[in-house]
């Protein structure tokens, strides 16, 4: 069975089980530190890793998921797409989770840093990597912790996972084919894509965005989905006008 799902969907996830197994095997922090994703102003940060985080997977469930909703989606966007469209589908979805997860961390680290600098706390000091006081009574002293925690979180806490780029498939496998009906295990009756979507990105964006993440990136759902989006929309006006 796995020799007829097309080739680039079936090498995608040879490759990511291939990344996890050996990650896995190695048990290795210093390959990990560098496969996966930092927040860009990290000092871990890496070009590479907007690429490698994308065969990163945190847990066996995690890839499972991924590589089966891949598995579900990808073959049919591979041959309406071609070959080119469908690789650019799925790792410009990627890119697109990679921005937007992170545009929202840049906002997050600079309310931050606003929040710290009007405590008169070092920050400068802090990020140049020296040991610094917290100023003011118990109360703020407790607040700046919290929020040095929150910024140290941001950027020490790398981003995993082919969900974006997975996210940018569904999308445009939505856009696509809008009415197509798939069952899902907490749903007792089949859903039209075109409803279930719209219902996981407004979700995602407000896991995102209020913080009750879980440890999962629910922005860069969002980001994937909207690119896989625009490109389906810009691809779909052309797809049959041979026929």
């Amino acid at each position: 069975m796995f020799n007829t799902i097309p080739p680039l969907t079936r090498n995608i996830i040879i490759l990511n089980v291939v990344v996890f197994l050996l990650v896995q095997l190695l048990q290795n922090d210093q390959l990990t530190m560098n496969l996966a994703a930092f927040y860009p102003f990290s000092p871990y940060f890496h070009s590479w890793q907007v690429i490698t985080h994308m065969f990163m997977h945190g847990s066996f469930f995690h890839i499972l998921f991924n590589m089966m909703t891949l598995f579900s989606f990808g073959p049919v966007l591979e041959q309406v797409l071609g070959d080119k469209k469908y690789l650019l589908l799925y790792f410009l979805s990627g890119l697109g989770a990679f921005i937007l997860f992170n545009l929202w961390n840049f906002i997050e680290i600079e309310q931050i840093k606003s929040s710290l600098t009007a405590f008169g706390f070092d920050l400068d000091g802090f990020l140049s990597g020296e040991s610094v006081s917290f100023p003011g009574n118990a109360a703020a002293v407790a607040e700046q912790q919290v929020l040095v925690n929150s910024l140290r979180n941001i950027i020490t806490i790398p981003m995993v996972g082919a969900s974006g780029a997975i996210f940018g498939v569904i999308a445009a496998f939505a856009t696509l084919y809008p009415d197509a009906k798939i069952g899902l295990m907490f749903i007792p009756v089949p859903i039209k894509v075109k409803y279930l979507l719209p219902i996981v990105i407004i979700v995602s964006v407000y896991l995102g965005v209020s913080g009750n993440v879980g440890g999962i990136a629910h922005l860069a759902h969002v980001g994937g989905a909207l690119v896989g989006f625009i490109l389906a929309r810009i691809w779909r006006k052309h797809l049959y006008r041979f026929n």
